[in-house]
């Protein structure tokens, strides 16, 4: 590696310099975690050196990006199913016999509908492809009206 200064030199990698192999490691555990002191650690790289290189390499930045909304997609995708299956909790009674239940988290649910309500309403709400057609045709008439009373005026002046 070399070190700048009046005078370069050239000097030997050290555990806590970055490599392409410690990128990865950082990188994958990051989408599989979402969490950037876990990905540090595992990379074996402080918390603070790994912010370090995200403001001053774009590429490192970009793939951190890419694997925190990964990771988010995914954790999305696990609420969504949690929402809409629910999950399974054992009960144990007083007698001391267990029971499976499904419990289904309706503070989660709710969170999910408010997020994705916009997404929903756009869905629902999209026009019927030949109402489209038909203002489209509309729209049409209209300008060629007004381009001929622009010629009809141009022509009189």
């Amino acid at each position: 590696m070399l070190v700048g200064g009046k005078n370069p030199k050239k000097r030997g990698e050290t555990k806590r310099d970055w490599n392409s192999e410690k990128e990865e490691i950082y990188v994958q555990t990051l989408a599989e975690t979402c969490n950037y002191t876990a990905a540090a650690a595992s990379a074996g790289v402080s918390v603070s050196s790994a912010l370090r290189r995200r403001k001053t390499h774009a590429k490192f930045r970009a793939s951190c990006r890419d694997a925190v909304a990964f990771a988010y997609e995914r954790l999305e995708l696990a609420m969504l199913d949690r929402g809409l299956n629910g999950s399974e909790k054992i009960v144990i009674r007083k007698d001391g016999s267990e029971e499976r239940i499904r419990e289904y988290p309706n503070a989660v649910a709710l969170t999910l509908l408010r997020l994705h309500r916009e997404g929903a309403t756009e869905a629902m709400n999209e026009p019927d492809p030949g109402d489209v057609e038909e203002l489209r045709e509309r729209l049409f008439n209209k300008l060629e009206r007004l381009r001929k009373r622009e010629e009809a005026r141009d022509q009189q002046e």
